[in-house]
């Protein structure tokens, strides 16, 4: 059975949402899916000073915090942040920078990888988040899986061929944004099954250079 974590930092629920979208596509595979949050690192009175934060951190309070290891389980990682000033959030980024040791192993090499993204208008960075979020994929030796244009669902979606997006707004996730999502989820695990029901990969060679 092919395994998918699906990680996702959100402050007030529209990453949460498309990360649930992504599961319910991914499991339409057959695949084993995990859904993780990252560490929140905003300070309590900065979230109770907004509701909608505040409301969402105890809303999932109870969801399980990704650790390395749990990138180690997964053949397939779809990462989703909202965007921070066209970039990742550094409550994503700072997990990131702890899977130095796995990379270092060469245990993330051929995982298939994604991301998602959220933002509260429509020309505000999910592209450039995206990319930066596949720089990390790139060191890694990691198969990214893109979206492209392999579903009308994807045009109807605002047509991001990088990743799935949303607009974070009041007014919530749109049903076109979601079912985009879902797309990614179904294709990133298919694309994962046929990944580890091919040849049997070589032992991970770790890491000899670049340390800094």
């Amino acid at each position: 059975m092919t395994k998918v974590a699906v990680i996702y930092y959100s402050s007030t629920g529209s990453t949460y949402k498309m990360a649930q979208a992504v599961i319910e596509g991914a499991k339409k595979t057959g695949a084993e899916v995990k859904l993780f949050r990252v560490q929140e690192l905003a300070p309590p009175e900065v979230i109770a000073s907004n509701k909608g934060w505040q409301a969402h951190v105890e809303a999932t309070k109870d969801l399980p915090v990704v650790s390395p290891n749990d990138l180690e389980w997964a053949d397939a990682v779809v990462l989703g942040t909202p965007t921070r000033f066209g970039n990742v959030s550094s409550q994503l980024k700072q997990f990131i920078d702890q899977t130095g040791g796995l990379w270092f192993q060469g245990k993330l090499a051929n995982k298939v990888a994604a991301g998602f993204v959220t933002a509260s208008n429509a020309h505000g960075g999910q592209e450039s988040t995206l990319l930066a979020l596949y720089n990390t994929f790139y060191h890694w030796g990691a198969i990214i899986v893109p979206p492209g244009y392999t579903d009308q669902v994807v045009f109807a979606a605002g047509g991001n061929p990088y990743g799935a997006s949303a607009l974070g707004t009041e007014q919530g996730v749109s049903e076109a944004e979601l079912t985009a999502a879902r797309h990614l989820g179904e294709r990133v695990a298919t694309v994962a099954g046929w990944v580890t029901a091919g040849k049997a990969a070589p032992e991970p060679t770790p890491v000899l250079a670049g340390k800094s």
